[in-house]
Formats: C-alpha cells, structure tokens, sequence
C-alpha cells in the first residue's frame, strides 16, 4: 500500500517577493527614523507607489506572518519577523562632518570617511551622512554622537525630519508647515520650535532616511 509521504524538518517559510521585501524594509527603517509605523500614504511614498498598493503590500506581508496590525486603528503595524535573506549589499556614503540637534551650528563640510549603508536606503538618489551634535531630536530616535543617513534633496513635506541652513548654520529638525507658516521643530520639550520667518535665510539640504546609533558604526 501506499501512501503520501511526510515532509520533516522545520516547516516552510512563506516566499517572500522582492517587492514585499522592499517593503518590509521600508517600514523597518521608517519605524528606525520615527519610532511609530508609518501611514499606508507614508509607505506608499517610501515606495513610490499609492496608499492602496502599500496597503495590498501589507496584508501579504500580515499573511506571511511578517508583520502584525490592529484593525481600525492607526498606526499598528509592528513587525514580528524579520527576513533571513543574504547580506544586503552596502554602498559607501560620505560622512561630511557635524549637524546640530540643538541649538544651530555651523556644519563642518569636510570629509571624514565613509559610512557603509544598505544599498536599500541609500541607493536611490545622492546621500551622505552627518554626525550627530545635541539631544533635541533624542525623541525621533536621535542621540548625541549617533550618524544620520541624509538623501540630498530641496524639498520636504511637513512632518518629515530634514537637514536645513538657516542663516548659514545647519541644523537637524522636524519639518513644520501649516498653511504660510514654516517652522523647524525639535523632538525633545526643552526645546522651542523655531519659526521661519522672511528676514531668515532658510532652505533644505536633505531629508532624513536612517539613523545609525553609535554601537552599529
């Protein structure tokens, strides 16, 4: 007689596809820079694809077991597992100096080496890194001495955490704009946003992608 026969060993792991993979990714390094996940709009734009998209990308990922989510309840989503894949190929980014995260100070536009970054983050336009100077952004995630992952770029939304030159001096904050009123604002309450004004020279340098805490360096 016979029969069907049994598979042993440790039970298969759902495939995984690239683009699931991007995006699994992407809440990873979001959740990193913020601590909380982002929005299905919020991912969609990491991705470049609609909100609907991301969210289809979401519940397959929830079906594999990736990641979890609250019903009707915004920002939920946590990852429960993370993927087992081979060592993700790292590209060299500039490391140009220090960037406040407290009171502005001046930039020192030297280069001091490289930082070893997953292609995944910085692959996808011109980025380089800055070290660190301050606590006013230690509620994002970002400490004293720790290096920040910037994509060159002149434009930000609101909400986002940017690189800007105000009168000369760059400065790391959180980007604020409600209707013509701009200000930069830090993530640590011993510190009061900083209103943009005309008589200011003010424009952005880049936006933030990925924190590297000092015990990765």
């Amino acid at each position: 007689m016979t029969g069907k026969k049994r598979s042993s060993g440790r039970p298969q792991v759902p495939e995984i596809t690239e683009s699931q993979k991007q995006a699994l990714k992407e809440l990873r390094d979001f959740i990193a820079c913020h601590k909380y996940p982002p929005t299905m709009s919020e991912l969609g734009k990491r991705l470049g694809v609609a909100a609907p998209s991301a969210y289809q990308l979401v519940l397959q990922l929830e079906r594999k077991g990736y990641v979890s989510r609250e019903s009707r309840k915004a920002r939920s989503l946590s990852i429960v597992r993370q993927v087992e894949d081979t060592p993700e190929k790292l590209v060299p980014v500039p490391l140009l100096g220090i960037v406040a995260a407290g009171p502005a100070l001046l930039a020192e536009e030297n280069h001091l080496g490289d930082i070893l970054v997953d292609q995944s983050i910085a692959g996808r336009g011109r980025c380089f890194a800055l070290r660190v100077s301050g606590e006013s952004m230690k509620g994002a995630g970002m400490n004293d001495g720790d290096v920040i992952i910037v994509r060159q770029q002149a434009v930000a939304q609101s909400g986002e955490i940017v690189v800007a030159m105000l009168d000369d001096e760059a400065t790391v904050k959180r980007l604020w704009i409600d209707g013509d009123r701009i200000e930069l604002r830090a993530e640590n309450r011993k510190y009061k946003p900083i209103e943009i004004t005309a008589e200011r020279e003010f424009r952005i340098v880049g936006k933030v992608l990925a924190i590297r805490g000092k015990s990765q360096e």
